[in-house]
């Protein structure tokens, strides 16, 4: 039986601990797949909120959710005990009318920012108005959101998983399976005949 999470991780305050329960949690050979939204998830947000808020009251405060990096999530599957990881990304945009139009559909979807050191006050208008000016547009006008997408898949560890083998031990050449000349470390690669 897998662990399947479909966007929901990134919500978790202890990402490297929410993976070793699942690691626990799943029988030998027991596959993880999950998905959660990564670090370059609304990059333009984040700059346009960050140059709206230092110009408006001259400093700022967290206004986006923090995320994973891609290489943090792969690391952290191997740190909670999962074989086999593997992790993956993919970015879709999305383009709206304006900042304003993206910051409703993050609140329709339940994707605000949840930390405790949140602003707990109203946003200025000032601020919501230079953010929107410094958003970046498409030709049409148009502003684009960047949603990256990470997926993790790793297996509880196994007796009859793959193994790699011992450096050295290898039956077959790579030069002769690529049909190509041994070059030795520091050499000119020779062209092929």
């Amino acid at each position: 039986m897998p662990a399947l999470s479909n966007l929901a991780l990134h919500w978790t305050n202890d990402l490297p601990g929410a993976l070793a329960q699942l690691r626990r949690v799943l029988r030998p050979d027991g596959l993880l797949l999950a998905t959660l939204l990564g670090g370059e998830t609304l990059s333009e947000l984040r700059s346009a909120l960050l140059d709206a808020e230092l110009a408006e009251i001259g400093g700022v405060r967290p206004r986006v959710s923090p995320v994973a990096d891609v290489r943090d999530a792969g690391m952290l599957l191997q740190r909670a005990g999962f074989e086999l990881p593997v992790v993956d990304a993919d970015t879709i945009s999305v383009t709206y009318e304006d900042a304003l139009a993206l910051m409703r559909d993050l609140r329709g979807m339940g994707e605000t920012n949840a930390i405790a050191e949140r602003p707990r006050a109203l946003t200025r208008r000032g601020v919501l108005a230079r953010a929107d000016a410094a958003y970046p547009r498409e030709p049409d006008g148009r502003i684009r959101a960047s949603f990256q997408v990470i997926f993790l898949t790793g297996w509880a560890p196994h007796a009859s998983q793959p193994k790699p083998l011992r450096p050295g031990s290898a039956a077959a050449r790579l030069a002769d399976a690529l049909g190509s000349a041994e070059v030795g470390t520091g050499e000119p690669a020779q062209p092929k005949p």
